[in-house]
């Protein structure tokens, strides 16, 4: 019986009574607990006011080899593993064995390496082989020996990347080195050794290719093993991993020059690593056929040959990673492993191609469709450290310069006594942190958006007062006083422009992390709308300004009427913005219009009213008053009213739709600004056509409605269908 009760939903029915505070309501859960456990599914949870996503995970989770370390363990030391045989010196008696063994051992390295940057402990993965961890042991085999140096050396220099970088508070484990063996005697020298032994094994494999008549000459050549017709594919298996690692750390060590002058050099290196990768896939055929595992291929299988390699012991350091009984890690299969390095290899690609524009808003664009592509902590780690160098951008631009270009001030700004202002050092400050923390992941880089818009909204306010002290003073000279103005206008509007637009990637990056559910949807592009308003003003305000200055120095007389009436003109980059602020307003109306005639189902939550659940996903915004005097009561105002007859008079989504096909002449040399306009044309022309159909068939209670993003990765598309 108390099996059954225990495999049974928790029950409080047949506890008695607590007594209640005066406000306090006592229910029984039972049956709503009972619901979550047959609805939720593995990674879910329920969340509650004052328990979200990033308090759980701070929580215990059981059975993630990251948090809970489990309790396996084979060997307590290095010595005692050594003594048990599970790091033979040398390998096999027999040659061909050997070749064969090191092979599986250069594989499973790499699969460790992948798993290593996908966020496990050092000493879990790469260090779990022992002949890591006593190199002195191998130094009579040349190439193993010299393979493990470059290995050694690889590790310590994306460890000082991720460091210097310090991106790795994402994945704490990741540049913990528990005291390891990072550095050994003789590894600056691991890249000599490794020509070495690959112009031997160079040598090996011309000589097994030669006609007979040149064989004799170069019989004294000592082959790699003892079967002549497998010398051709092991010299070719072992030659594409020792290329591999030896261009993969050229790559790196490339990428380390200050101020990108590594990169075209970096870039001729990824293309042999993908090239060495692609010999290394072809090679897994003749290794398995030779190793008598060709039978049922292992998705789990570290190796290409599917042996399990010798030297490693994944429990052997584990009890170094946390203070927690240890538990073995799950590696990366090889196929997942190149897969991983192939991608960490286009991602640098794209870092080293960019073309270092000395423009504060090319490179907040470039870092932004970067993480489009979802890289990895190491390739964020590269280009977090392209982007700041000693504290200016790329190691060579001066941050004050970059906001003087980006606000369009006059070049007498760079002179000014203004960027001796501490509030003006702070705004520095406040972009060198804007540009690390995009380089973060998602979830990451959303939380400290949020946050950081508060610092922003500080230092616009403090700017505002130090520069009106500054122009009283200034007010002396009537020179003076209008650069004094003229500085003052046009930073704060640069400042408040890029605190909208970081209000609008903070709200971006909630799709992305799929935060929002479909009852949130009517809220989140409403407050799409108000922020992008907002945005747009900001961004017409300071290309108004920065066109003054540039008109000033270029302007006729006899042209004076002329520009004056081109002041009236809506720049392309505005336009742009209005058309997703029409949309961003009809999803919004329309998402309020079905939940007013009620053709969406009304939130049911026992946990959240829907003033709370606003509160929740803006209280960032809210806080930093992003933007002023927005609040629930105004959503609930703009709303509340909707329907689709109101939805009739104005159609958003063709107004959407009208900007956006305009618009394609004034970017056409510009693609991925191109590639947005035919989304959002997209995006606006079916949902223009959703909403004829709702509202045709208002009445008619087997149409239903559901949404998709197949066009936009964060305007939805409705997708109308009779049941």
């Amino acid at each position: 019986m108390a099996e059954d009760r225990a495999s049974e939903p928790p029950s409080f029915s047949s506890r008695p009574s607590l007594p209640s505070a005066d406000n306090s309501v006592w229910a029984d859960v039972s049956p709503l607990l009972h619901a979550a456990c047959q609805d939720l599914q593995e990674g879910e949870l329920i969340h509650g006011d004052n328990f979200n996503l990033f308090a759980a995970m701070s929580a215990l989770e059981i059975m993630d080899p990251k948090m809970d370390s489990g309790i396996s363990c084979t060997y307590y030391s290095v010595d005692d593993a050594i003594e048990n045989g599970v790091a033979p010196v040398p390998l096999s008696a027999d040659k061909t064995a050997d070749v064969q063994c090191v092979i599986d051992i250069m594989d499973h390295l790499l699969a460790c390496e992948a798993t290593w940057h996908k966020g496990h402990s050092l000493a879990q993965t790469v260090y779990s082989c022992l002949y890591l961890l006593r190199p002195e042991r191998i130094s009579s085999h040349a190439l193993l020996h010299s393979f493990c140096k470059v290995i050694r050396a690889t590790c310590k220099a994306i460890l000082s990347v991720v460091s210097e970088a310090r991106t790795h508070e994402e994945e704490d484990l990741f540049t913990m080195a528990y005291g390891l063996p990072l550095s050994g005697d003789g590894d600056e020298k691991c890249l000599s050794l490794l020509n070495a032994v690959e112009e031997t094994i160079s040598r090996q494999l011309r000589s097994c290719k030669a006609s007979l008549s040149k064989r004799r000459v170069s019989e004294d050549i000592e082959p790699l093993q003892n079967n002549p017709d497998l010398e051709e594919g092991y010299c070719k298996a072992l030659l594409c991993r020792l290329r591999f690692r030896k261009h993969f750390y050229h790559l790196l060590m490339s990428m380390k020059r200050p101020q990108g002058r590594g990169f075209e050099l970096a870039r001729k290196h990824i293309v042999s690593c993908i090239s060495e990768i692609d010999h290394i896939q072809k090679s897994s055929e003749f290794l398995k056929v030779n190793a008598n595992k060709m039978s049922e291929p292992n998705l789990d299988d570290t190796t290409a040959s599917g042996c399990q390699p010798v030297g490693f012991d994944a429990s052997l350091n584990c009890r170094l990673s946390a203070p927690t009984p240890p538990r073995s890690i799950k590696l990366l299969c090889l196929e997942k492993a190149l897969e991983y390095f192939m991608k960490l290899l286009q991602d640098l690609d794209v870092i080293c191609s960019y073309t270092l524009a000395p423009s504060l808003e090319s490179a907040l664009l470039f870092v932004v469709k970067f993480q489009k592509s979802q890289p990895d902590l190491v390739a964020r780690a590269h280009l977090q450290l392209l982007m700041i160098q000693d504290g200016k951008l790329y190691g060579r631009d001066p941050i004050f310069s970059m906001i003087t270009r980006a606000a369009g001030l006059p070049e007498v700004a760079e002179i000014h006594e203004i960027q001796k202002n501490e509030f003006m050092v702070q705004l520095g400050q406040l972009v060198i942190n804007l540009l690390k923390i995009l380089c973060t992941n998602a979830a990451w880089q959303r939380r400290k958006l949020g946050k950081m818009l508060q610092d922003w909204r500080v230092t616009y306010v403090q700017l505002e007062m130090a520069f009106k002290g500054e122009f009283e003073e200034a007010s002396k000279s009537s020179n003076n006083k209008k650069i004094c103005f003229k500085i003052y206008q046009h930073i704060l509007a640069w400042v408040e422009e890029q605190t909208y637009w970081i209000a609008f990637r903070f709200l971006n990056l909630g799709f992305e992390l799929e935060l929002y559910s479909v009852h949130d949807y009517c809220m989140v592009y409403w407050y799409f709308y108000v922020v992008l308003i907002k945005l747009a003003e900001k961004k017409h305000l300071r290309m108004s300004l920065s066109g003054e200055s540039a008109k000033k120095k270029t302007k006729k007389r006899r042209d004076s009427f002329k520009d004056g009436e081109m002041d009236y003109q809506i720049s392309p980059p505005v336009l742009y913005l209005q058309s997703q602020i029409y949309l961003a307003e009809g999803l919004s109306m329309m998402f309020a219009a079905l939940r007013n005639e009620h053709r969406i189902a009304p939130l049911q939550s026992p946990f959240n009213t829907e003033h709370e659940i606003f509160i929740q996903q803006f209280e960032l915004l809210q806080r930093a008053c992003v933007p002023d005097h927005i609040s629930y009561a105004t959503f609930k105002e703009s709303t509340v009213r909707a329907n689709f007859s109101t939805l009739a008079i104005c159609d958003y989504f063709k107004e959407a739709q009208r900007i956006a096909k305009e618009l394609k002449s004034s970017f056409a040399n510009d693609p991925d600004t191109m590639a947005e306009l035919r989304r959002i044309e997209q995006v606006a022309e079916r949902n223009s056509i959703a909403l004829n159909v709702c509202r045709a068939g208002a009445l008619d209670p087997k149409l239903k409605i559901s949404f998709s993003f197949c066009h936009h990765p964060f305007y939805a598309t409705a997708i109308v269908k009779r049941s």
